[in-house]
């Protein structure tokens, strides 16, 4: 039976929804902010997310960024806010639907069944990418050059991971900043140009060269040729 997490910081809230579910048959978990939310999907991954866009310490739209960069699990946003404003940025971030409080329970219900149909026949999400000899499995975080593992620490793995991709396509440094960290930050130029660095001192010692500069533009996925 799926599992949905629901993430709302009031408990009478969660409790509505929570009934709401266990009613249509399906089985919850629940976390009152972002951090636990974070938290509870690393500990065992639910099949639907029920998320608030109001919490305390990180708010639901930096969750839903955060687990985009993991993971395609549907997520529904709540929210006490009607502005069409708010429904395409939850939207545009990668949410996948959207209902304003108070809302009807059967509709929440109603709606989750069709995420999780929608779901079940969407096709499964790549666990690996690779361009000639570079390759990055997705659920080991194991990276290879021509099959010989390269440590990257998890910053470096989502650089190279972002790069792979859409190999050829430059990315700016604020769009590496925004899609490499795990969780939202504020970085420099300078950060993010320390860790190319890094990945490339890496990668140099094996005669490999997986990240090209343009100057003013900022950075993509050499040929890597096999």
């Amino acid at each position: 039976m799926p599992r949905i997490l629901i993430v709302d910081d009031d408990p009478a809230l969660r409790e509505v929804v929570r009934i709401a579910l266990t009613r249509a048959g399906y089985t919850t978990s629940e976390a009152p902010d972002g951090p636990a939310a974070l938290q509870a999907f690393e500990t065992g991954p639910p099949d639907l997310i029920v998320l608030d866009v109001m919490l305390p310490e990180m708010e639901g739209t930096d969750v839903c960024r955060a687990l985009r960069r993991r993971s395609a699990v549907p997520i529904l946003f709540l929210s006490s806010r009607d502005d069409e404003i708010d429904k395409i940025i939850g939207l545009e971030i990668g949410g996948d639907d959207y209902m304003v409080k108070p809302f009807s329970p059967r509709e929440l219900v109603a709606r989750i069944r069709v995420l999780l149909r929608r779901g079940a026949t969407a096709a499964p999400p790549a666990t690996a990418l690779s361009h000639g000899r570079l390759a990055l499995d997705l659920e080991t975080l194991r990276v290879t050059w021509s099959g010989a593992e390269i440590v990257l620490s998890a910053t470096e793995f989502g650089i190279l991971r972002t790069l792979l991709t859409r190999p050829g396509r430059v990315f700016s440094r604020d769009e590496l900043m925004d899609r490499a960290y795990a969780t939202e930050r504020i970085v420099s130029d300078r950060t993010i140009d320390s860790h190319v660095r890094r990945v490339r001192a890496k990668f140099a010692a094996m005669g490999a060269e997986p990240i090209e500069t343009l100057a003013g533009f900022g950075y993509r996925l050499s040929k890597c040729e096999e």
